[in-house]
């Protein structure tokens, strides 16, 4: 018996030795580079979108049937101030921010793809009472609704780059395919062009680009959709991709970038997080 117990204790020492790469990794850990910042005011009960104003300064806003209110808060989750905007929430879905600091609203839900008119709402925080209406339709949107597998006119997603506005579509008929709308960022009524679609087997909810414009995101629910290395901002989805889980972070809703390699993130749950890439 003793024999067979030194055998025993040989065997499992030689198994430890050649097998001690494995036996003592250390199991994995909640992302390091993802991080609940706060908890968002009682005021942001249903966050939809959301820019980055400074390192820890950060807008937001409710989704439809809220008030067309913008809401200044920092990295504690603490509202500084409400900024009030003369203007109808449809159903404001997205922000988005060009280089002089104007913010972009997204009115752009549209549930049912039964809206005959769309609008972008250009303002800036620091004057609210200024404000220019972006209103479109969709060049390629004959029914008013289209049949159900074909419903891909609602957009949750804005982003800004060089003097246009980027809109992706929130694929509801079939939950595959990303629609990229182009239109001017001056006030005005326009066809909102189709310049490219891609299959991405998701729903998007928010879209953002890097300041130095070589990152495209998307965001889903629990997921990040990264683009880079992409000849035009035209075609990003055409450039290199990576999908990034946000384990428990629940129906995200809104990114924004805080620098060239930071994401600022909100859900509607009423959480803020921040993302390093």
């Amino acid at each position: 018996m003793m024999k067979i117990s030194v055998i025993f204790v040989a065997i499992i020492g030689l198994a430890t030795y050649f097998f001690r790469d494995i036996i003592f990794t250390k199991a994995p850990v909640a992302a390091a580079n993802f991080e609940r910042l706060a908890k968002l005011p009682d005021e942001v009960s249903e966050s939809s979108g959301v820019a980055v104003l400074a390192p820890g300064e950060y807008l937001t806003h409710n989704d439809a049937g809220n008030g067309p209110n913008l809401y200044k808060l920092n990295d504690k989750g603490k509202l500084l101030q409400t900024i009030r905007l003369q203007l109808p929430n449809v159903d404001w879905e997205d922000l988005a921010q060009d280089a002089e600091g104007n913010i972009y609203i997204a009115d752009t839900g549209n549930n049912d793809n039964n809206r005959h008119e769309l609008a972008v709402y250009k303002v800036n925080p620091s004057q609210p009472e200024k404000r220019a209406a972006i209103r479109f339709t969709y060049e390629d949107q004959k029914e008013y609704p289209p049949k159900k597998k074909d419903r891909n006119f609602d957009a949750e997603a804005l982003f800004w780059s060089n003097g246009k506005l980027y809109i992706i579509s929130k694929d509801r008929g079939r939950s595959q395919t990303i629609k990229v709308y182009r239109l001017p960022d001056q006030a005005g009524t326009y066809k909102a062009k189709l310049i490219g679609s891609h299959s991405l087997k998701t729903q998007v909810t928010g879209a953002a680009i890097s300041p130095d414009q070589s990152t495209v995101v998307l965001i889903s629910e629990g997921a990040l959709h990264l683009f880079r290395e992409f000849a035009s901002v035209d075609r990003f989805y055409e450039g290199k991709y990576d999908k990034r889980t946000l384990k428990d972070a629940g129906q995200t809703e809104a990114v924004a970038f805080e620098g060239n390699d930071k994401l600022i993130i909100t859900s509607e749950g009423g959480n803020l997080y921040r993302y390093t890439l």
